[in-house]
């Protein structure tokens, strides 16, 4: 169970209507690793990292029929920064009325679009945490991840000393998987090798995976990591670059997507159809994961 929050001072987050709150609720619940972070009902909590290394417990519900969603913080400082990062993770700054016109333009995606009118693109408040969640879900289900990445978590991350309701501790570190087992990550030593490696060039310095740095430098050195290749490159884009055009075109989701919509799913074929959705394509493959 998530805490009551009677005592904790709130935020309001406001954004522009429509959010389509129950996919990006849905998304990030099916996805939350555990001990990190849990949805309840309309609520989502998880753990945070201050600028200050502090751990941290955010918590959010979006508001049914007003234009902001509710924030709480426990923890010590900086909820300025908090701020920051729940925007990116919800992306609350998006402008719902042009993504939606330019995806809904096109007559195959039109009634997904009007089925889920605001649909947003779930970000992050860690990019390192995004690359390991990329990393191990390669080939995997999205299942399949979460119970790696939750072990992953318990192994390796950082307890709270404060647990709010099931959020226990925080992800772990780039500096903490730099120099965890490659054998030990509980997946095949490609992708371990992956994520040490990605956790190197973070903690040196090398990757910058916060949005900030230029996003073609940041996605040529990414996807130099040996391990990393062009769906992983192009979800980190989608989630924590901010890369609003990314398009993983050989994710079987997507394909998926593609045969509902009865469209031809081959790698060509789809790449060209999606042309008619820039620069929104990354909203698109959202639409195609929970459509």
């Amino acid at each position: 169970m998530i805490a009551d929050h009677s005592d904790v001072p709130a935020w309001r987050l406001d954004h522009r209507t429509p959010l389509a709150d129950g996919h990006l609720l849905g998304f990030l619940g099916s996805r939350a690793i555990a001990g990190c972070e849990a949805v309840e009902g309309r609520r989502y909590a998880r753990s945070i990292r201050m600028p200050t290394g502090a751990p941290a417990v955010v918590e959010v519900e979006p508001e049914p029929s007003e234009p902001f969603v509710t924030m709480w913080i426990r923890g010590d400082g900086a909820p300025g920064a908090v701020e920051r990062a729940v925007r990116r993770l919800l992306d609350l700054d998006a402008d719902p009325g042009a993504i939606d016109a330019t995806l809904g333009a096109d007559p195959a995606l039109r009634s997904v679009v009007l089925s889920a009118p605001g649909m947003r693109l779930p970000g992050a408040v860690d990019g390192f945490e995004i690359a390991v969640r990329a990393i191990v879900g390669q080939q995997v289900s999205v299942a399949g991840a979460r119970t790696t990445l939750g072990r992953i978590a318990q192994r390796f991350g950082e307890p709270l000393s404060e647990p709010v309701g099931t959020v226990v501790r925080v992800f772990p570190t780039p500096a903490r998987l730099a120099d965890a087992p490659r054998d030990g990550l509980g997946m095949p030593r490609t992708r371990g090798d992956a994520i040490v490696e990605v956790a190197r060039a973070v903690e040196s310095g090398e990757l910058d995976l916060s949005g900030e740095a230029d996003l073609s430098a940041t996605r040529e050195r990414l996807r130099a990591i040996r391990g990393v290749g062009g769906w992983t490159e192009e979800y980190v884009a989608m989630r924590a670059l901010g890369d609003r055009d990314a398009f993983p075109v050989t994710d079987l989701g997507v394909r998926r997507g593609f045969r509902r919509l009865g469209l031809p799913d081959d790698t060509r074929s789809m790449l060209e159809h999606a042309e008619r959705w820039r620069p929104w394509r990354a909203y698109a493959v959202i639409h195609l994961w929970t459509g």
